[in-house]
């Protein structure tokens, strides 16, 4: 079998080390600059997403958690790499196309992250049947009775999260009924069932307003988990493990008492939502980024057009709840400053229209010009694209694909 090392060549305690330069970027013996790269194209510069990393990765060894990075933020076996500092960590997915791409590429502790769809149930049991630890995650009566049906019929031994709402109202049981301790035990008495612990996300931390409001929601996340998974432990049921953790929360919080794991996703690229509510600075969201072209130029009112539309930024609003005019995304120069007196307005499929805040602005990006954009929410964005192009030193170094579909 191929081994560890041989795996993960390129990767060394969480950095990359350009051993695996594709031919295809190299033209006449020189890299690929970004002026020649076919526009809207998604960047990954990797010392911002390798800062971004390390610094997660340190934060959560500080507080005494276990990461579990959410892989569906790049959907990329190279990025997952460095998240896990070059070994097969345990990871968080949230498609099967994702849980069977990574799986591939040697990562084998796997959380799928959504309660489980029920004409999904025979491709998890297949996936674990190949050796994968794949989670599922269940709040329902239903979904239980399906698990075992199929388990019974089967021979299969399902690893199950209970999923518990902490707050968010999007999914989970309520840890505050009596029947949802019920339902736990029933999942742990189950003989076809495994219960590996409780689940939660804390998504409400999107709509505060700043950091101190995150700390708030990432300490009621805490003591929600922690709490439910002690009344269920006095109650005669094992708990094995408590997941927790937003991006948000998992930049804020400095308490993860109760808590044995968190999963993070956002946070490898950031973008400009997160650094509106303060999780980052605008700094580290230029890990992700959509190259544009100038394609559309109209001084006499104001605006110019660029060929990344919503199928290269997606139409997420952003955090309108901060800044009801933010636009559509950060337009930056090729250097990732920001530059000033640009708004994203309004974006069709193929283009965006960008409103100029003074006269003559225009004339300073003619037909041609270039510019990188800090999508809103790069989860999406990124999501629009089958590859990115790596960034070492604003020089193209790399290719990565990522792992599409459901």
């Amino acid at each position: 079998m191929e081994s560890l090392k041989q795996r993960f060549c390129g990767i060394t305690d969480g950095k990359y080390d350009g051993r695996t330069v594709l031919e295809t970027l190299i033209r006449g013996g020189r890299i690929v600059r970004l002026a020649e790269l076919r526009t809207p194209c998604a960047l990954v510069d990797l010392d911002v997403l390798e800062r971004n990393c390390a610094r997660m990765w340190a934060r959560a060894k500080r507080l005494g958690v276990k990461l579990r990075p959410h892989v569906k933020t790049h959907k990329c076996v190279d990025i997952a790499r460095i998240q896990t500092r070059g070994q097969s960590g345990a990871i968080t997915v949230s498609t099967l196309a994702e849980a069977r791409a990574f799986a591939s590429g040697g990562f084998l502790d796997i959380t799928y992250a959504v309660p489980v769809p029920f004409p999904a149930i025979p491709e998890a049991a297949d996936l674990l049947r190949q050796g994968v630890h794949l989670k599922l995650l269940l709040d329902h009566d239903a979904t239980l009775r399906e698990l075992e049906t199929f388990g019974s019929a089967q021979g299969v031994s399902f690893p199950v999260f209970l999923k518990v709402d902490c707050g968010y109202h999007r999914a989970g049981v309520d840890p505050l009924r009596e029947e949802s301790a019920a339902f736990a035990s029933r999942v742990a008495r189950s003989p076809h069932l495994k219960l590996e612990g409780i689940l939660t996300h804390a998504g409400h931390a999107y709509r505060c307003r700043g950091p101190e409001e995150v700390r708030q929601v990432a300490e009621q996340e805490r003591e929600v988990m922690a709490g439910f998974a002690a009344k269920l432990r006095s109650a005669g049921v094992l708990v094995p493990g408590v997941s927790a953790g937003s991006t948000p929360t998992c930049c804020t919080a400095e308490d993860w008492t109760g808590v044995t794991e968190v999963r993070p996703g956002n946070y490898a690229f950031f973008d400009a939502f997160q650094g509106a509510m303060g999780s980052c600075s605008l700094a580290d969201a230029l890990a992700f980024t959509v190259l544009a072209t100038v394609i559309g130029h109209y001084p006499e009112r104001g605006t110019f057009l660029l060929n990344a539309g919503a199928l290269a930024l997606s139409k997420d609003p952003g955090p309108v709840h901060l800044d009801p005019h933010c636009g559509f995304g950060i337009p930056c120069d090729l250097s990732g400053k920001p530059i000033q007196g640009l708004r994203l307005t309004s974006l069709s499929q193929e283009h965006a229209e960008v409103e100029v805040s003074a006269p003559g602005l225009c004339t300073h990006f003619p037909l041609g010009s270039l510019l990188r954009i800090i999508p809103n929410h790069s989860c999406l964005a990124a999501a629009c694209f089958e590859r990115y192009r790596v960034l070492r030193d604003g020089e193209v170094v790399d290719e990565w694909r990522t792992e599409r579909g459901w």
